[in-house]
């Protein structure tokens, strides 16, 4: 999955020039969840495109292309998988996920280990598509046209709140934005409370109790 990152490390990047203002609808919803301090791990880190304006310094990013542009932004990129983080436990008070776990062979797995760096009461970001709203069945229904998406296999919001629920997530919050094409976007787009009508929805949860095992 990491040979189209490392190929189209540039091409990806230069979405968020193309598509600025989608570009900044997704940062904010990921915003309306951020805390306002604390030391953050971005896994999945790509080109830095969100670690970077949220002052996040530490990524993880196993495609060696994304991440050398990811450096040139001033992240510290560790090139691994989600699967299985070299970092040690308790070590961050958030982590983000942006869409990434449609990329994953073991999304839950990815899950775990993020709730395992996560410090005790630490918060846990994700960003995804969501397939379930009107552009999301689009985006599922053409992905074979796409470069990037072609692999990828969307979940479901339901889907990843129960993973959350079964890794003793607490105090889960959702929000949406996008709600059209985002080629055609000319403003930033509001960012609404709860999912299914925007196309990019952001999960927000807080660690509770000893991570399950395996």
């Amino acid at each position: 999955m990491a040979n189209i990152f490392e190929e189209s490390a540039q091409e990806y990047d230069d979405w968020f020039i193309r598509n600025e203002f989608a570009y900044q609808s997704e940062l904010a919803a990921i915003k309306a969840f951020m805390p306002e301090e604390g030391r953050g791990l971005e896994i999945g880190v790509g080109t830095g495109r969100f670690a970077a304006p949220l002052g996040i310094e530490v990524g993880v990013e196993p495609a060696k292309a994304m991440a050398a542009i990811a450096r040139k932004r001033g992240i510290k990129v560790l090139e691994a998988y989600a699967e299985e983080l070299p970092l040690e436990n308790g070590s961050f008070d958030f982590v983000l996920m942006v869409t990434v776990l449609c990329f994953l062979a073991d999304p839950f797995r990815a899950l775990r280990e993020a709730t395992r760096v996560l410090k005790p009461r630490g918060r846990l970001i994700i960003g995804m598509i969501d397939p379930d709203s009107p552009l999301g069945r689009a985006y599922e229904a053409n992905k074979k046209k796409s470069r990037f998406y072609r692999q990828a296999k969307f979940h479901s919001l339901g889907q990843v709140l129960k993973w959350l629920e079964d890794l003793g997530y607490a105090d889960l919050k959702t929000c949406q934005t996008i709600f059209q094409d985002s080629a055609t976007v000319k403003a930033p787009q509001p960012v609404n409370e709860g999912h299914g009508e925007g196309v990019f929805a952001v999960i927000a949860g807080e660690k509770s109790g000893a991570v399950p095992p395996c």
